[in-house]
Order: structure tokens, then C-alpha cells, then sequence
């Protein structure tokens, strides 16, 4: 049997659980993570390093040193940077997309001109420039004269999940256009601004193993986004997730395949930038049928904690198999289970928060047991070690809790007694994580017993 050495590169929750999936896998000597976080340290044959991505030479260098067979990116910022690309001149195996397929991401602007290209339903939108208040008084003219609210303003780039905003008013447009200009980090992003449509229905996303020409589906999940019950307040990471989405029935899922994922493929085979690895399709399920609100060029955080635990396949050989392009020879098997993961977070998250607090229960997630006997997971996200080594709070999603079980009830149920039992000081979360996708089964029982 062959050994493996892997470096996984990232720090969060979607990290944590890529390295419990590699762990899993036959044949492996060490993962490395980079940097990791506590909970990736205490799993057996981890060892977490000080490696910064954006030095592709140290990467390398790393790589020779270490003998790593295989490097998986969970983050989008080394993938858009071209870390791969790097990896691949060096003939290091790259589980992820090259630079410019990562575009599809790293650039609103580019993945809308792709879409309409190769016809892909998504919204209809306009691109602008946004540099100064002037470029923010025409855009604001431009909607007040041109289009219907409620409207959505993106960022062009990358801005950790923060440069999307509903606006339901010209008072709201104004406020996000001023937050664009205002903030450091979105006022790069959004240099160019995607003025779009706003879509009308219930958001899911497909996600997508593909080796650029042949692809498998993972899995379908629902996000939480918003950081309050009910959807309210403002847009974090994500503050839970289930799996899979009652809202994607098994016709709208071929209808998906069809009419957007091998489009995709196929168009970016059509550009000679084949697609390697995780594409994460957001969706929204309109009257029109199902159109892109998104791409992200990996797995979602924190659906992929939904999602990973129920692929059976071995998780070193499916990334390779795809990294060789022999992914049609490959069967991807599910464990047929429903998950829900709820995230723990530090109050005040998404603006500031409190750090250093001590977590309590880690030591108690695994007695947390299903109907199966399966016990719970947790995964680290915005966690770091004290002077005493014990576990704290560092970021403001600091947990995922995955509960897992044959209904969807069971895995809700499984999750949020694992809740119960962590505790940290101003620990926070969603009540309501998958009520969407519960209440739809209840609905589409009722019309079965009719």
C-alpha cells in the first residue's frame, strides 16, 4: 500500500474536517496543516506548521523537505492567488483549481461575462466602477432610474463572505456603497461592483468533485447566513448548515447537472482552464427554475462539515483520482445519513468580539450519541491554546457542532444536544438551523397523504 504524506492548508472549521477525512484515509503517514488549529493538533498523525501560504517558494520548499505527496487547499485566497498552478510547475499533486478557473470566485464580474456566455442562468446585472463618491452617486442614479428594488450590490472580489448586500432601499444602497468606499478590506474588493438583480425564492448549493471533465455530485446543502433566528441581521461565514436540501428534489438536481454544472465544465474545458477539484454551485430556486447566485471555487464553510462525514469513499485516493483525471473511473458512495452542523459563535461576531474565553465539553461532544449510537463531531474554527494549554476562543465562529442521523429530525436533534454541552463565556448560535428543511418535509408528507 502506497504512504502518503499530505499538507492540508488552512486554519478553520472546513479545514479541520478536510484533515479528519484525510486522517481516515488508508496509507497516510502525517498530514500536515498549515497552520491548523487545537482540534486538528490533538488528531493522530497531524502535525500542524507554521507555512504561509502566500509564500508559493516556502510551500515548496516544504514540500521537497517533507515529501508531501499531496497538497489539498481548503481556503479560496491561495486557490485565486494560483497556488496550484505553482504546485503543478513544481510537479506537486494539487487537489484544487488553477488561477484562472478560480476566477470563477475571486471575480463576480468574471463568473457573470462566463455565465452569459455559455448560457447559464443567472440574474440579470450591470458592472460599475467604484472608486470615489462620484463613481457612488452614478451607481446610486443608475438604480433610482434604471432598476427595481430590492437590488443586490456585490463586491467584484474576494471579501470573506462580507461584499454582498441586499438593499431593499435607496437609504440601504447608500449605506452599502458608503460601507464599500469606508472599509479597507471591501473598498479593495470592490473596486468593480456587480449591481444584480435581486432573485426571488429559496437558496441551496450543490457541491461538485470534478477532475475538469468528468464530475461527481457530493452533496446538496442549505447555508445559514444571516447571524440571528429567522434570517435577520447581518451576513456572517455562515452560521450553520444541513444536508441534503428537501428544496432540491431529485428532477431539480438533473435539471441543475444539466443546465449549469456541465455547462460549467464544459465551458472552462472551452477556455483550456479544465476545473480540478471542489466547485461549490449557489443556487436559487426561482419560479424560472434554478439559477447561480454564486460559485466558490471549494467547499463551503460550513457545509463541508455537513457534507464530508457522509462520503464513504476514501478521501486521499478520491483527491488524487481527480488530480489525475481518472475521476470517471470512480464511484462516490453516501452514507445516505441527513446532517446538521450549528456554529458557535462569539457574541458580537460578525463585528467585535470578546477572545481568550475558556471552552468547556470539548471532552464531552463523542458521548453525544444518535439513534445509531454515532457519536456527534465537533470542529474547530476560531479556537487557540492558552499559556496553560487549554483550549480557548480566538475567532468569531468558534465551533461546529455536527449532529448526524437517518431524518433529518434526528441529525437537528443530535446537533444541539452536542450544543448543549460545550459552553464558553458569551457563546452564541442560531436556534433554528434546517426549520426550512423540515417544514418542507412536513409539507411534501402532507401531500403525499393526500
Amino acid at each position: 500500500m502506497p504512504s502518503h504524506n499530505v499538507l492540508c492548508i488552512g486554519s478553520g472549521g472546513r479545514e479541520h474536517a478536510l484533515v479528519a477525512a484525510i486522517v481516515a484515509s488508508e496509507g497516510l503517514e502525517v498530514c500536515y496543516a498549515a497552520p491548523g488549529n487545537p482540534g486538528m493538533a490533538a488528531l493522530d498523525k497531524v502535525q500542524c506548521v507554521d507555512l504561509e501560504p502566500a509564500n508559493h517558494q516556502d510551500v515548496i520548499a516544504f514540500c521537497r523537505e517533507h515529501d508531501v505527496t499531496l497538497v489539498v487547499i481548503g481556503p479560496e485566497q491561495p486557490l485565486v492567488d494560483g497556488l496550484v498552478d505553482t504546485l503543478r510547475e513544481h510537479e506537486i499533486p494539487a487537489f484544487g483549481p488553477s488561477a484562472y478557473a478560480a476566477q470563477l470566485e475571486g471575480s463576480k464580474a468574471f463568473a457573470k461575462e462566463f455565465m452569459a456566455e455559455f448560457g447559464i442562468p443567472t440574474a440579470a446585472s450591470e458592472l460599475f466602477t467604484l472608486s470615489t463618491d462620484a463613481d457612488a452617486l452614478a451607481i446610486k442614479e443608475w438604480i433610482e432610474h434604471q432598476a427595481n428594488l430590492p437590488i443586490v450590490l456585490k463586491a467584484d472580489g474576494l471579501a470573506a463572505g462580507k461584499g454582498v448586500f441586499v438593499c431593499e432601499t435607496l437609504k440601504d444602497v447608500t449605506a452599502a456603497l458608503e460601507q464599500c468606499l469606508a472599509s479597507e478590506s471591501l473598498r479593495e474588493a470592490s473596486t468593480q461592483l456587480v449591481v444584480e438583480e435581486f432573485m426571488e425564492g429559496e437558496e441551496a448549493s450543490v457541491f461538485v468533485i470534478t477532475d475538469g471533465y468528468s464530475s461527481k455530485i457530493l452533496g446538496v446543502a442549505q447555508d445559514h447566513k444571516r447571524i440571528y433566528d429567522g434570517d435577520k441581521g447581518p451576513n456572517t461565514g455562515g452560521m450553520g448548515a444541513y444536508s441534503p436540501a428537501p428544496v432540491v428534489t431529485d428532477a431539480l438536481l438533473n435539471q441543475i447537472q444539466q443546465t449549469i454544472i456541465e455547462l460549467t465544465i464544459t465551458g472552462l474545458q472551452v477556455k483550456d482552464a479544465p476545473y480540478t477539484g471542489i466547485l461549490y454551485v449557489g443556487l436559487m430556486m426561482t419560479e424560472a427554475g434554478p439559477k447561480v447566485v454564486e460559485y466558490n471555487c471549494r467547499f463551503g464553510d460550513p457545509e463541508c462539515q455537513c457534507i464530508l462525514p457522509c462520503i464513504q469513499n476514501d478521501f486521499i485516493k478520491l483527491c488524487e483520482t481527480t488530480v489525475q483525471q481518472e475521476l470517471d473511473e470512480v464511484e462516490v458512495t453516501h452514507s445516505g445519513e441527513s446532517t446538521c452542523c450549528v456554529v458557535l459563535a462569539a457574541e458580537g461576531y460578525p463585528s467585535s468580539y470578546p477572545k481568550g474565553m475558556l471552552i468547556r465539553g470539548l471532552d464531552q461532544v463523542e458521548t453525544v450519541r444518535n439513534e445509531s449510537n454515532e457519536p456527534a463531531m465537533v470542529f474547530h474554527a476560531g479556537t487557540a491554546t492558552d499559556e496553560q494549554g487549554r483550549v480557548v476562543t480566538k475567532g468569531g465562529r468558534v465551533l461546529t457542532l455536527v449532529g448526524r442521523g437517518a431524518t433529518l429530525q434526528e441529525a437537528v436533534t443530535h446537533a444541539y444536544k452536542a450544543v448543549d454541552v460545550i459552553d464558553f463565556e458569551h457563546k452564541t448560535y442560531r436556534k433554528d438551523i434546517a426549520q426550512k428543511g423540515l417544514y418542507r418535509l412536513q409539507w411534501l408528507n402532507r401531500l403525499q397523504e393526500k
